[in-house]
């Protein structure tokens, strides 16, 4: 059998505003939010003043704790005054997340990475809310608990608040989701809108490894999986692994495990 429900999600939605906003409640919610800033620009009260949020921005509010939100013109990147606001949010509660949340300090407002793997979460909790036919929450349980052990990490990983460890974080999670993928250092560097010569100084000083190099080892790691556990031809293996050709793959892997990617499939298996 399952296990009780210890996080319930009360609601869960995607906003986009284009006329003005304004939300407040001087004793907050009886729940936790999760709140996203995707689009746009608004306000939001932090440490008792009403802060700008922009793209990227998440804030996570407790029970009681106050809130206001207001949406209104804002100049934009292009220097225009427009009412643009987008937002996934989250309001949840239950045991779990009481000891999470008393576990440790952490600020009303955090900066993550605007890539898959976190909206991603967020959607996957909005489409089972709407979900009416064999709903299960115990998807969305789980779902916001690794939010919330997510939102940790990325806390663990940026001791500091630095721009610069900010973009070199944000470098090496594009890396790690893409490596499957065959991509340059210009497409990293541009990934977080830098120069290539700024992207490889940045990353080397925060990570002690070149970005090719931290590249290279996601995707031999990837590859030994798959061929640990995948039926894959190595071939493939390669391939889906973000190698260029089976030859430099041989070659790159031989290097690292002292066999080749044949010898260690059979190893493997042998050893299971």
């Amino acid at each position: 059998m399952l296990e009780d429900i210890s996080t319930q999600v009360m609601a869960a939605n995607f906003s986009f505003h284009r006329k003005p906003f304004e939300m407040t409640m001087l004793n907050g919610f009886d729940t936790y939010l999760m709140r996203l800033q995707t689009d746009g620009r608004c306000r939001a009260r932090i440490d008792n003043e009403l802060s700008l949020i922009e793209s990227g921005d998440l804030l996570i509010f407790s029970p009681g704790q106050p809130y206001e939100l207001r949406i209104d013109e804002e100049i934009n990147p292009q220097g225009e005054s427009i009412v643009e606001s987008g937002d996934y949010h989250i309001f949840f509660k239950g045991p779990w997340v009481d000891s999470w949340w008393q576990s440790r300090r952490r600020p009303t407002r955090i900066r993550i990475p605007l890539d898959e793997r976190h909206i991603g979460l967020f959607r996957q909790v909005i489409m089972e809310q709407r979900r009416l036919s064999n709903p299960c929450p115990e998807i969305s349980d789980y779902t916001v608990r690794v939010l919330c052990l997510e939102v940790d990490r990325l806390l663990s990983e940026q001791p500091s608040t630095t721009p610069k460890l900010y973009l070199a974080h944000r470098m090496k999670n594009y890396i790690e989701e893409n490596a499957s993928s065959i991509f340059k250092l210009e497409d990293v560097a541009a990934h977080v809108d830098i120069s290539v010569s700024r992207a490889v100084h940045l990353f080397k000083e925060a990570f002690g490894t070149t970005i090719m190099q931290y590249t290279l080892d996601v995707r031999i790691d990837m590859a030994r999986e798959r061929i640990i556990f995948s039926g894959m031809s190595l071939e493939d293996v390669a391939e889906t692994s973000g190698f260029a050709n089976y030859t430099y793959f041989h070659r790159v892997f031989r290097s690292r495990f002292g066999i080749s990617p044949k010898q260690f499939r059979m190893a493997s298996r042998t050893s299971m």
